[in-house]
């Protein structure tokens, strides 16, 4: 088997010996692909990890050339289907145990931390001299060193400190800054009776941190080091505790097996005759032909061999009005079916995607997997080593996910389908044999529209089967195949069934909850939901969550067929803005008084109990909420979108908020209503504020201005443009803003008031006005709290620590910018967070440090589209890295930084310049090296 090693020199590894005549380059371009494993890379981008802006002339043709060696490399070691081109580029597909990356991180996500280590040979990519290698080789070092410092954490818990003393100290003395692993051998020398030495290797530690960093340990260390002087009984290892075994971690979540399971013998035979350990099995055929009941029956009947868990997800590719499932939130899905607790499933899709491989090792674990869109979308879902049994259905033909065994589906045949009919009806169908062909080819075959129509049969004794026959040829003219049973079905419902099941096909949604429900049809939720159960009995709806309702995808559009608006998308929406608004309360607080013009509802409105309730619920149905906007009545749009604001920005949902604040723009142009217009402007300008968009930023404001009358919008506009001459570092931006302080101060707006004098301090600050600055600062707090804003005390602290930073206090300034970044992580602020980590690298005084910082920042405003923050940490990684005296990699953030500053229109653009002519770097890549 072919094996393919990073961590350590880059090589191809066959029966243990590693292949010759692979050229360094070539063996880079192979590393980065699999460093990117799964994913597409296109050309342009490989040329920019091999050689950044300094890329020559022949770049494209040596990536080809390299590409070209590759291949023939992985064909001799029959390996040809590891690299495949892709309309976008190329992709690498290791198989599972084939890379020692992934299994690194398999490893470590299930507690293996020893053998995680062990895959270790040398320094990453050790003999790799790309362009992108520095960089990835740091990232793989902390990984390492981060999971040795939990493996010694695990071992002196254990009480294994002695063991571990000689390769703890050769860790510390190669890593002396990592506060971590000094501690831990602070800890280890002190259990084993070495006092002395103990203190000694803390002396060290504090002394090698204050003269490479200038830096005192932080709080832990220091009293770590104060319980070793004083012989501390706690420092003491624990006695271990006894190893009780608990039951066997199962997980049951197949549906319901229908007991009329009826054909499909080879099918079944075919999947119980195969497959007793691990395999992918795909079924694929036509909407309603029984994928998934098939699917779910084999699934059943295998379930004895899979002990450790029976799991069940829908990915959704083919439901109406609803996106696929990702594979972050399927993972998470499946990671809690299997009992892993939601505080251990990490946010990255591809920590998930590692823990759950983690998970499934050494475990018999059954899992479908329905109604996928194609083999990508499932991909990540697919186990590592392990003895599972994956079941796939979906539409489509999953030809390309490597490995799987195929099954395609067909429409029953007669007898089948015959079979089917019979054991629904009983003895009715054996009685009129030529009546129930006519009544299969009604229904096309489809066991869906089959087991609709027997069941009417089978609940309407004095029916016949040519009576059914009969009603659904008329049906032909309006429906027809699966629909006519979709309308013999409709047509037996209760009434008010009929009414729900007509409204729902309304939804632009994609799914509802009782109370959605109750909204809709204007009745109780108790009523809605036994409604709804009532639906989801007689097979018209799906429950794929619980309290969630849906359609299958060909009953969503007829109902969509049949639905006639009474008002209740109205009424809807209606219930939207309401319950949001509840829910607002609950997470702002400090803003009510904001949502005070919002009328009262018509009926109550569930309560929203505590936070969390409120963020789950706007998880929920946000989604909901805008495609009912866009697509529902344009009323109420301007109350829905003051409502839904605060949320939409402290998450970074800025695509729902343009959509929602430009709907509410055009309906109240129409409609000449001036407030409500003024108000959308307002929060357009402070989106694309947010967004960097400062040009359309600032004419939003602008129109903002000339249109509202009311001196709280009025000051936010001046707010946003103020926020914007301040990035342009324009003369105007005091003027904006002390004019925003007079308005706010005129409304008696605390809020607003403490929101300007934060921005404000800031103007000051940079004209050299320092103490004026920290006054505005204090009363900002001062008023944040009193009114009681987390979010605008985290934003104040942040401007604090800018401002003390800038007058040399960097360990004040530090203070304050890690205060507001704690603050804003339990608030879920990542984009601010993202601004609170750039603050506390400029003040780390510290390049190395800083280069950390820099960093995590980078990653926060990469996930919500920060570009002014993506620019700053790219600028401060320019600096730390020039200062660490790596001009080339200070050169590649330098022009990143550059680029983005010149689409913003700062003038950071010309500073950076600078850096990049003192870094002896070219500002463009094409410009020759000096």
């Amino acid at each position: 088997m072919l094996r393919l090693t990073l961590l350590g020199p880059v090589q191809l590894v066959v029966d243990g010996a590693p292949l010759t005549g692979v050229a360094p380059r070539h063996r880079a371009v192979l590393a980065y692909l699999l460093l990117n494993a799964g994913r597409v890379v296109s050309i342009d981008r490989l040329i920019d990890a091999m050689w950044g802006h300094d890329r020559p002339d022949t770049a494209r043709s040596q990536i080809h050339a390299s590409l070209t060696a590759v291949r023939r490399v992985l064909r001799g070691a029959g390996a040809a289907r590891l690299l495949e081109t892709r309309a976008g580029g190329y992709v690498a597909r290791p198989e599972p145990g084939q890379l020692d990356t992934q299994e690194f991180t398999e490893l470590v996500a299930a507690g293996e931390l020893r053998e995680a280590l062990e895959l270790w040979s040398g320094e990453a990519l050790q003999d790799v001299h790309a362009h992108y290698a520095d960089g990835v080789r740091e990232l793989w070092k902390d990984r390492r060193l981060s999971a040795y410092e939990r493996l010694v954490e695990a071992e002196l818990a254990a009480g294994r400190h002695g063991e571990l003393l000689d390769e703890l100290a050769a860790q510390v003395s190669a890593n002396p800054l990592r506060e971590r692993l000094a501690g831990h051998l602070v800890l280890a020398l002190h259990r084993a009776g070495r006092q002395a030495d103990a203190l000694a290797a803390a002396r060290s530690h504090r002394t090698a941190l204050a003269d490479e960093q200038g830096l005192d340990p932080g709080r832990a260390f220091t009293e770590l080091e104060r319980a070793v002087l004083a012989d501390d009984p706690a420092l003491r290892p624990a006695a271990a505790a006894p190893v009780v075994p608990g039951p066997p971690r199962r997980s049951t979540f197949l549906p319901y097996d229908i007991p009329d399971f009826s054909g499909r013998t080879a099918e079944l035979e075919w999947l119980a005759g195969g497959y007793h350990g691990p395999a992918v099995v795909t079924i694929d055929g036509m909407a309603g032909v029984g994928k998934t009941a098939l699917a779910v029956h084999a699934a059943h009947r295998l379930a004895a061999r899979y002990p450790d868990g029976r799991l069940f997800i829908d990915l959704r590719a083919h439901t109406a009005g609803r996106e696929p499932v990702e594979a972050a939130a399927a993972l998470e899905t499946l990671l809690r079916q299997l009992g892993v607790p939601a505080e251990r499933i990490p946010a990255a899709p591809a920590e998930r995607g590692a823990l759950w491989r983690a998970e499934l090792a050494g475990r018999r674990v059954l899992a479908v997997l329905d109604n996928a869109l194609d083999a990508e979308h499932v991909r990540p879902l697919l186990p590592g080593h392990s003895e599972t049994l994956v079941l796939v259905t979906s539409r489509r033909r999953l030809v390309d996910l490597d490995g799987a065994h195929v099954l395609s589906v067909d429409s029953l045949g007669q007898e089948d389908a015959a079979g089917l009919f019979g054991r629904i009806v009983g003895e009715r169908a054996h009685r009129e044999p030529d009546a129930v062909r006519e009544v299969l080819r009604l229904c096309g075959h489809l066991p869906l529209a089959i087991r609709i129509s027997a069941a009417r049969l089978q609940h309407r004794p004095r029916w016949s089967v040519s009576y059914l026959a009969g009603r659904l040829r008329d049906h032909r003219r309006l429906l027809d195949g699966v629909s006519a049973a979709f309308t013999l079905s409709y047509e037996h419902l209760r009434e008010d069934e009929r009414r729900m099941f007509r409204l729902l096909g309304l939804v632009p949604g994609r799914d509802i909850d009782p109370c959605g429900a109750a909204a809709l049809a204007g009745i109780s939720q108790e009523e809605a939901e036994e409604l709804l159960e009532g639906l989801l009995d007689a097979h018209m709806l799906l429950q794929l969550e619980p309290g969630r309702y849906t359609f299958h995808d060909l009953l969503r559009e007829h109902a969509r067929s049949i639905a006639e608006d009474d008002g209740a998308v109205m009424r809807l929406l209606a219930y939207y803005l309401h319950r949001s608004r509840a829910a607002m309360d609950r997470l702002f607080p400090d803003s009510v008084g904001h949502r005070e013009g919002i009328p009262q509802p018509a009926a109550p409105v569930a309560p929203i109990r505590d936070a969390a309730e409120a963020n789950a619920w706007l998880d929920a149905e946000r989604s909901n909420i805008i495609a009912t906007a866009v697509h529902g009545p344009e009323i109420c749009l301007g109350f829905l979108a003051l409502t839904m604001r605060p949320f939409l920005d402290r998450r970074a949902h800025h695509d729902d908020a343009l959509t929602l604040h430009t709907l509410a723009l055009q309906r109240s142009r129409e409609l000449g209503d001036r407030a409500v217009q003024a108000r959308a402007l307002t929060d357009l300008a402070w989106t694309h504020w947010r967004l960097g968009d400062y040009e359309r930023a600032e004419e939003h404001a602008h129109q903002a201005l000339d249109t509202c009358e009311e001196v709280g919008e009025r000051a936010r506009a001046l707010l946003t443009l103020g926020n914007v001459a301040l990035r342009r570092r324009d003369a105007r931006a005091e003027r904006y803003l002390k004019r925003a302080l007079d308005l706010t101060r005129i409304g008696a707006d605390t809020w607003g008031e403490a929101h300007v004098l934060g921005i404000l301090a800031l103007v000051l600050d940079r004209a050299g006005r320092a103490q004026e600055a920290r006054r505005h600062l204090d009363l900002a707090l001062a008023l944040h709290r009193k009114v009681g804003n987390p979010a605008g005390e985290a934003m104040t602290l942040d401007h604090l620590g800018v401002v003390l930073r800038r007058q040399g206090e960097l360990a004040r300034a530090r203070t304050r910018h890690e205060r507001a970044a704690a603050l804003y992580r339990e608030l879920g602020n990542t984009t601010d967070e993202a601004a609170a980590l750039n603050g506390l690298a400029e003040a780390a005084g510290d390049p190395a440090r800083a280069v950390a910082e820099h960093t995590a920042a980078l990653a926060l405003a990469g996930l919500t589209r920060n570009r002014p923050e993506q620019a700053r940490a790219h600028d401060g990684l320019a600096r730390a890295h020039l200062a660490l005296g790596s001009p080339e990699r200070a050169g590649e953030h330098g022009r990143l930084a550059l680029g983005l500053y010149r689409e913003l229109g700062v003038p950071e653009a010309e500073e950076v310049r600078a850096l990049l002519e003192q870094a002896g770097e070219p500002a463009e890549r094409d410009r020759p090296r000096p």
